[in-house]
């Protein structure tokens, strides 16, 4: 049981790229993110007053109705494309995110383009529904949103889904190292194993100590033809495998 919270509680993930390359993303899960939004919409509800009340302290002084007009157009570009312009290219991330350490990239880890941020912005309005309050223009709930971020995997909302992208952390702070099983025997592998399994078993017992001890289990239990066991007894076998190979050489 112990395994399988801390398996749910670590959200870094292994993704594999075509190229055959392995890269590793620590996912932001719906907490984070809520802090963000709501940092980012106090900001936009700022710059909206602000504009406002310049727009319509100009509006007096010319007698012009046209600053009616520029105060929609500022609110839908505040509204609409404040987070596409600071989510597009290398920034990947809002006022609000970056406060929160998180930012928006590819599912390749690399910065997200102006299509993709176009694309996962507009459908925010479908994420924030049902809307209250007044109906289809009322008040988000973003009950869509949550709802897709906890059935998938990677915590994404319907418009990260279309644009395929994520949301990691920027500024993750370093996992606490697992200490390994002491290794009190050493066992021989009961098949020869190819050089590649040697250098996987080797970098197993290797990079233990940078996982946590559900990663560890996780993996071990990949191995199980090799072991003939799973769960920490896996993780204790490998390592003894580890120690024979290394002795043998």
């Amino acid at each position: 049981m112990t395994g399988e919270v801390e398996r749910r509680l670590d959200t870094l993930q292994a993704m594999e790229l075509a190229e055959g390359v392995e890269i590793r993303l620590r996912i932001a899960g719906p907490l984070p993110r809520g802090g963000a939004l709501m940092l980012d919409l106090m900001f936009q509800l700022v710059l909206l007053v602000a504009l406002s009340f310049i727009v319509g302290l100009l509006g007096i002084l010319s007698g012009s109705l046209a600053m009616r007009g520029l105060n929609l157009i500022a609110w839908f570009v505040i509204t609409w494309w404040y987070p596409v312009l600071f989510e597009a290219g290398k920034r990947g991330a809002t006022p609000g995110k970056r406060i929160c350490g998180l930012r928006v990239v590819q599912r390749s880890g690399s910065p997200i383009t102006i299509g993709q941020a176009i694309l996962r912005n507009f459908l925010r309005y479908a994420d924030g529904m049902p809307y209250m309050i007044g109906g289809i223009m009322g008040v988000p709930t973003y009950g869509f949103a949550l709802v897709s971020m906890m059935a998938t995997q990677r915590f994404q909302r319907l418009g990260d889904l279309a644009a395929g992208t994520v949301v990691v952390y920027d500024r993750a702070e370093p996992m606490p190292s697992a200490v390994p099983p002491p290794v009190q025997e050493t066992k021989a592998p009961a098949v020869a194993l190819s050089p590649e399994e040697v250098r996987a078993v080797a970098s197993f017992r290797d990079r233990l100590s940078t996982w946590s001890t559900g990663r560890q289990i996780e993996i071990a239990d990949h191995a199980r033809e090799l072991s003939g066991t799973t769960g920490p007894a896996g993780v204790s076998r490998l390592l003894a495998m580890a120690k024979w190979l290394q002795e043998r050489d």
